[in-house]
């Protein structure tokens, strides 16, 4: 059980939860493909590709380059779709797709937060368009995501303009703490990626969730405790109930600045390898 109600003449307080297999029990981008082909947004030999690419998240297999194709993909894939058609079908099947595979343990854990007095912030490499529904559904305070480019014809133009991934999921909580007044040392983090070690390392409290191999051999040399979520519920089935105190409206944290998204890319292109990647 985390500790009591915070003392609130302390810094501000947050926890940062990275989403798919920490909160969630899948990538929550992939998990809408099916919606996406019934919306005439993709065809079958996409919705195909979609499905091997979320087995090789599920199995644990996607390192860093895996990572970088998908990314890659997708952002070819949503290339001329319209952003009001795609937050219109998410909000139509949020509830039937993402209820059903929110980890109870993780949803536990919001409220335990929330009962601390702490934020509760989702930091996701997914889109913006997919978190923030999400965010809203979990109760967070603020959500930080990827957000690509859009045109002035309301179409994804394939381009991103601030990657949430690595490093940069670092920084934008170090500049939530310097706007927010969250003393990072008392913050909690949980991620199940080692790609995430950036964001765990920036808080005093980290968490290894479902980690990956490589996450789970550096929780163990840092002495970061490995939390094991392995039941998906809806939220009106939890007992007790998932309930969540009046809140502000989400806060969807814009993007930290384009030295920091330039400095991501930058740290994950010189990342790859040189080879020619396979298809995933």
């Amino acid at each position: 059980m985390l500790s009591v109600v915070e003392n609130h003449s302390l810094p501000r307080t947050a926890a940062f939860f990275d989403l798919d297999k920490t909160v969630i029990a899948k990538s929550s981008t992939l998990t809408f493909s099916k919606s996406f082909y019934q919306g005439g947004l993709i065809n079958r030999r996409a919705v195909l590709r979609t499905a091997y690419s979320q087995f090789v998240f599920l199995a644990g297999g996607a390192d860093h380059d895996q990572m970088e194709r998908m990314r890659q993909y997708l952002s070819a894939l949503c290339k001329g779709w319209n952003v009001r058609q795609v937050k219109e079908i998410v909000a139509e099947t949020l509830h039937e797709l993402i209820d059903p595979i929110i980890y109870d343990e993780a949803a536990s854990l919001i409220e335990e937060h929330h009962a601390a007095g702490r934020d509760v912030v989702i930091v996701s490499t997914s889109g913006a368009e997919v978190v923030e529904p999400i965010g809203e559904l979990l109760g967070a305070d603020r959500v930080v995501a990827t957000r690509m480019v859009v045109g002035d014809d309301g179409c994804y133009t394939g381009e991103v303009e601030y990657y949430a991934y690595g490093p940069t999921k670092a920084e934008a909580i170090k500049g939530l703490a310097k706007s927010e007044g969250y003393d990072l040392s008392r913050c909690y983090a949980y991620s199940d990626s080692v790609t995430d070690v950036p964001m765990l390392q920036s808080v005093g409290h980290p968490y290894a969730v479902n980690p990956d191999r490589a996450l789970r051999r550096e929780a163990a040399s840092r002495g970061w405790p490995i939390l094991v979520f392995n039941r998906p519920v809806r939220l009106k089935q939890r007992i007790p109930a998932f309930t969540m105190p009046a809140r502000p409206g989400l806060v969807a944290v814009a993007a930290v600045g384009a030295a920091v998204a330039t400095a991501g890319l930058v740290w994950y292109a010189s990342r790859r390898r040189s080879a020619n990647f396979a298809r995933i």
